[in-house]
């Protein structure tokens, strides 16, 4: 492609109202050409109609699911007691909140979408990098959320068939039966993905208390058997609060941040329907720390319950509501989880891809195909694999996660906050030549500080089971920390990088 820069730039076109919130000027023409489609063009403020209420049931639909059940049971299943890890996993998600609402501002005032949100600081083409990498993350988190959708409809059919299905003949390390529910389940994401936003708004917000009662009910079941709520907070810790606690700490919680590290970056995908910036900073406010915290408690007090219960931890609630022989017990708690799988992936992990995607190439690549091609890559990243324990699954994954996603945070602070003070221009945001047009597309200080910031944060990280070793020895001491790590060093290399290139560019606050 070799876009030019127009000779005349055109004037903005952009209104703001009395609220703070921006649109394309009534009747001006849409941003079009190659860097714009319907799905990434700016949402209208009359289509802008999500509450409070929407928000906040998004995020308990999201943070009520089986992926975040397993990182509070995973801290016991390392040597944490229920108290440790509610600690880490409360004071985790209320850090995290911060990016969460810094980013978020950009969706409710312009009604754009992640990666044209990044387009401001790593150039209209630019954004393919954090888009891209995004997206790669989203769909690992999306192969791994359907395999624990698909475990659940197997567990299910296999008690209500019988051992023909549970005992099918095993193909790949596992019976046939359990890849058809997979491919089941995977087929339902899809069909709802494809009815577009507003199912996806009405699904989550009878999915969120759905959730919320089933895990209270695994909660009551787990304490009936065990004798009481007794023993399931008499379990006690395996490291104290010496320093093999603290030890375990730091990475413990860079992996929590890690967790939502996905969203605080791709936030403006949902926020872009806000009604207000009230809307969206209190729903997310209300929903994000005080779910996440709640259902930690109920998820370490379930599985500290089986300690006392079956002698072991068990970690994954699919396998431990496949423990009883209670068939309407059991046929709720999988239901349960099978709507909490499909509340958090459809609304983490195709949502997002699908518009990341389709920023690659808005002309051909529509938000319903950039969905099915998550789908797809979702399933070649073998997720039974990255599922397999909770050590690789707390500290392996999530660590890696959190300290590549921090350092595109970082950078998107730095521009949208401190150079820009929360100003852009909608109209350059989809044309080549304009002030987001850097170098033939590329800001390369934003590449620059985005490498910077990923080597210091993952280079000393312990990859195994990925591979063998840390790729940089000498960082190990980093390692631990990798999500604040990447943060603070690609804010820093960002914002001096764009010192050096001067006021006269568009480096500052756009007009």
């Amino acid at each position: 492609m070799t876009d030019t820069a127009p000779t005349a730039p055109p004037p903005t076109s952009q209104v703001t109202l009395a609220d703070g919130r921006v649109e394309i000027a009534p009747g001006a023409p849409q941003p079009s050409g190659p860097y714009a489609n319907e799905d990434l063009l700016p949402v209208p403020v009359e289509k802008r109609t999500w509450t409070t209420y929407n928000f906040s049931a998004l995020w308990v639909g999201m943070a009520h699911n089986t992926a975040s059940w397993t990182l509070a049971s995973g801290l016991i299943a390392v040597g944490m007691d229920w108290k440790q890890a509610v600690f880490t996993i409360a004071l985790a998600n209320v850090i995290v909140l911060v990016p969460m609402l810094l980013t978020g501002h950009a969706g409710p005032k312009y009604g754009i979408p992640f990666p044209v949100f990044a387009r401001a600081s790593f150039g209209v083409r630019g954004a393919n990098l954090p888009a891209v990498v995004r997206a790669l993350v989203a769909c690992g988190w999306f192969g791994i959320q359907t395999w624990i959708g698909g475990e659940a409809i197997y567990f299910l059919a296999g008690k209500l068939i019988g051992s023909g299905w549970s005992d099918a003949a095993k193909f790949g390390g596992y019976a046939w039966t359990m890849w058809l529910s997979f491919a089941i389940f995977w087929a339902i994401q899809v069909a709802i993905i494809y009815r577009g936003m507003e199912t996806i708004r009405r699904f989550e917000n009878w999915a969120a208390p759905f959730v919320l009662v089933g895990a209270v009910v695994m909660l009551i079941w787990m304490s009936n058997k065990a004798g009481g709520f007794g023993p399931l907070l008499d379990q006690p810790s395996k490291l104290g609060w010496g320093g093999d606690f603290w030890k375990l700490f730091w990475p413990s919680l860079m992996g929590m941040i890690g967790f939502w590290s996905t969203l605080s970056l791709n936030i403006p995908d949902f926020t872009r329907y806000g009604k207000s910036q009230k809307a969206q900073t209190w729903g997310q406010a209300l929903g994000l720390p005080t779910t996440m915290t709640l259902f930690a408690l109920l998820s370490v007090m379930v599985t500290s319950g089986s300690q006392a219960v079956y002698g072991e931890t068990i970690w994954d609630p699919v396998q431990l509501a496949a423990k009883t022989d209670n068939v309407f017990g059991l046929l709720f708690a999988l239901v349960t989880v099978l709507v909490a799988t499909l509340s958090v992936n459809i609304a983490a992990n195709l949502v997002s891809p699908a518009f990341d995607f389709s920023n690659i190439a808005p002309r051909r690549i529509s938000f319903r195909t950039g969905a099915l091609a998550t789908c797809v890559l979702g399933v070649l990243i073998f997720p039974w694999k990255l599922y397999s324990d909770p050590q690789g699954y707390i500290f392996t994954w999530l660590g890696l996660v959190g300290g590549l996603l921090g350092t595109v945070a970082g950078i998107l602070i730095a521009d949208y906050w401190i150079l820009r003070r929360g100003k852009l221009d909608l109209v350059d945001l989809y044309r080549a030549g304009g002030r987001y047009w850097y170098e033939n597309g590329w800001n390369w200080r934003a590449v620059v500080a985005f490498l910077a910031g990923g080597v210091l944060a993952v280079g000393g990280a312990d990859f195994d089971p990925i591979i063998d070793g840390r790729p940089i020895p000498a960082l190990k001491s980093l390692a631990d920390y990798g999500w604040a790590v990447g943060l603070g060093t690609s804010m820093a290399v960002y914002l001096a990088l764009m010192a050096l290139r001067g006021r006269g560019k568009g480096a500052t606050a756009d007009a």
